[in-house]
Order: C-alpha cells, then structure tokens, then sequence
C-alpha cells in the first residue's frame, strides 16, 4: 500500500459457539471481508452478530472454527494483540479523565512517545470536530459528544480493522442519523476493514459495502445492500429488510396461476373476487407466499392486477401515503405518492409492478422460488 497501511482482510472458517447447557449462538459461519470493507452484520435480537463480532475481537471464546485477521491466525491471540479497535454501544469513556486522556489512554499503556500520542490525539480530534472538547469529562458532554469521543479514542490506535457494537443504538434519531453519516464518512477518508453491528437494517443499508443477514445463529445472505433488498433469498431475508415490511401474500400456485389466498379446486377456480394472478414463471405447484414491498403495489392497472380492496387506514405523510388493508383476510401496506387521493373507506384498485413480486415457498424453509 502506497500509503503504508497495513493489508487487513479478515476471513471466518466454520465459527463456531455453544454456550453451556447447549446453546448454539453460531453456527459454521463462513465470511470473507476483504481489505478496506465496511461490512454490516445484521439481524434480530439474539440471532449472533454480536458474538461473532466479540469473537472477532477475542472478547468472546470460540468453541471451533478459525479467524484470520490479515496473514495471522488469531484464535489464541489476546485481545489487545489483535490490532483492532472497538467503539462499543455505552462509549465506555473513564468518567475520571478528560476528552484528551480517554483519547489518549490505550496509546500511553502502550509506551507510545509523548509527541506521538498528542499528534495522533489532535489528528483524531480534528477528523471528528472535538478539538474544543478536550478539557472536558465525560459527564459534560452529550451523548452525541461522547460517541465521537469513542470514536476517537479508537482512531487513535490506527488498528488494522475497526469492530463497531451497536454505537448509536443509546441516541435520539435525528444524532443518529448524523452520527451514521459521520461514521461513513470516517470510512471514505481512513479506508480501514470496518465490521459493524446493528439490529436496525436503516443503518446496515445506508452504511454497508456489504450486509451479512444473520438468523438463529445462521448467516441467510450475504450481499450489497441493493441486492439484498432486490433479491431477497428467502423469505426472512425478504421481510426483514425494508420498513415497511415486505407484506406476503398467501396463495397457491396452479400451472403458473397464483390464485390469491389459495385455489378453491385444482380446475382452475379461484376464490370469488381473490384475484388470479399470471406468474409468467416456472413455479411448481403447491401452498406459496407472494412477496410484494409497499412501493411495489401501484395503482396504475398492471398484468398482476389484485382485486379492489376496502381501505382500513389511510396515513398521510407529507411525503408520501401510506394505506393499510385487507386481502383474503391478511393485513398489508402500500407507498403510494404524497398526493394520492384516497381515505379510509376507500374501494383502491392495486397492481403489482410486473418486477415487483418475490415468490416464496410456504414451508419453514421459505426459500425464493422465483
């Protein structure tokens, strides 16, 4: 590297981790991050980003598997000899010590020269705007504030790869918002591995190179974020990703029919007024779930026209309108323009747009079919 930062790919082999009593957090995940990607991992609550970051960072034992942090094996290597830096969810800061000596603190156990430390402290400083901090404790700043303090302190290290644990998760949304534009703007201008962890898929789509989607422990897929949410490989990736949610239609599939909320017999009649969709796809038959985003269903008549449905709730956004409704007795959304003309009440005719439907299996599996 011409700027002489140190190569950081960092590579998973079947990690593995099983708590006491049997409790799989994570299971054979394989994942390569190449150098200088900022790659989110995402997914809810107990689904095992935050054990495969600790694990990352050696805060966290592995059960089997290997991790690589550049050309090194790091399984048995302590945390702090890793070359990473993490920015953790509660900041962490010493409540004791200044701006200037929590930013300064892991370079001086360190034995780092004086010059260094301070050169490196205003570097840090000034990329995050806190020069005018320095003098202060923690308990005089703002949450915001003490993020960037955080941040920071692990600019600083100038580590090989930056380990993110859900850092905005304690602010308000407006700061949040910033801070996620800050922390991408840090990536373009230091150019270092970045792993971030997040439950809010916002954050995972405006941050990511790269979204890992993981669920019980189990990487789903692994993507940009425009392909993920364009091609969902199954239908939790599918629902999980977007606000509002996907909304899934149930039906049944008959020699390339969707008949909606299922066939009544298999000659080819629906249920009245349901509607019967042309896939124009070779999907086999049998149970399916259709998966539609909001923005995909249009009032403009398309070829996969859904029957007029009554609507329940109308919410007016100011930048857009949002009408809920009921098909085949399921609850779904729809984004129509700021402008639609529509009230509760309402008979809406809706279309799908004709790139706009996912079709998945019914089963446990949900796996694309289309």
């Amino acid at each position: 590297m011409d700027d002489g930062r140190v190569m950081a790919s960092v590579q998973l082999k079947q990690l593995n981790k099983t708590y006491p009593g049997g409790v799989q957090a994570v299971r054979e995940v394989d994942l390569k991050i190449p150098d200088g990607e900022f790659v989110v991992l995402v997914g809810p609550s107990g689904c095992g980003k935050s054990t495969t970051l600790r694990m990352i960072a050696g805060l966290e034992d592995i059960t089997s598997g290997e991790i690589e942090i550049g050309d090194r094996l790091v399984n048995n290597v302590a945390p702090g000899q890793r070359d990473i830096a993490m920015v953790f969810q509660n900041y962490a800061l010493y409540p004791h010590m200044s701006v200037y000596q929590n930013m300064a603190f892991g370079l001086k156990m360190r034995r780092t020269p004086k010059h260094e430390i301070q050169e490196r402290v205003a570097r840090a400083a000034q990329i995050l705007s806190i020069e005018d901090l320095m003098k202060r404790r923690p308990r005089e700043l703002s949450g915001g504030q003490r993020q960037r303090v955080a941040l920071g302190r692990a600019i600083v290290r100038d580590p090989q790869v930056f380990l993110f644990d859900e850092p905005l998760s304690n602010l308000d949304a407006k700061l949040r918002v910033q801070m996620r534009a800050e922390i991408s703007s840090l990536h373009q201008r230091l150019k270092t591995t970045m792993i971030y962890v997040t439950h809010d898929q916002v954050e995972a789509m405006t941050l990511g190179d790269r979204i890992v989607l993981m669920n019980g422990g189990v990487i789903q897929q692994v993507d940009s974020p425009l392909d993920i949410y364009n091609r969902p490989v199954n239908r939790f990736v599918g629902t999980f990703i977007g606000s509002p949610a996907m909304n899934l239609i149930s039906g049944d599939v008959r020699s390339g029919k969707f008949y909606v909320g299922g066939a009544s017999s298999t000659n080819g009649s629906g249920p009245k007024g349901q509607g019967v969709l042309e896939l124009d796809s070779d999907i086999p038959d049998g149970p399916v779930k259709v998966g539609v985003r909001p923005e995909d269903l249009v009032t403009e008549p398309t070829k996969l026209a859904l029957p007029p449905v009554p609507l329940e709730v109308v919410e007016h956004m100011g930048h857009e309108t949002m009408v809920h409704f009921d098909l085949a007795g399921e609850r779904h959304i729809a984004r129509l323009p700021a402008d639609a003309k529509v009230s509760a009440g309402d008979q809406l005719a809706l279309s799908i747009r004709p790139d706009g439907f996912h079709v998945f299996a019914a089963d446990d599996s949900g796996h694309r079919l289309n």
